[in-house]
């Protein structure tokens, strides 16, 4: 099963993700098919947050992929923010 989930970048006590889209079967920090954007929790000041190609989402959810739950919360709140602006 294709999987839309976050990969574990940065270093100690400094977290970084990578949006990516995978096979469930692979490691969580290991090969993947396509890196849809990135996340970075600790964005400060003018840093950006989030960033995620909202039509390579669109197209691997057509094709049947599936997100994680924190990535599914990512995707709606990005989405719900461009609305807003």
């Amino acid at each position: 099963m294709v999987k839309i989930r976050l990969a574990r970048a940065g270093t100690n006590k400094t977290p970084f993700y990578h949006i990516v889209v995978t096979d469930s079967r692979n490691k969580r920090d290991g090969r993947y098919i396509e890196r849809i954007g990135f996340f970075n929790p600790i964005a400060k000041g003018n840093e950006e947050a989030l960033k995620i190609a909202s039509d390579r989402v669109e197209y691997w959810l057509s094709k049947g992929a599936r997100t994680t739950e924190r990535v599914n919360k990512l995707i709606k709140g990005n989405l719900a923010g461009a609305a807003s602006t």
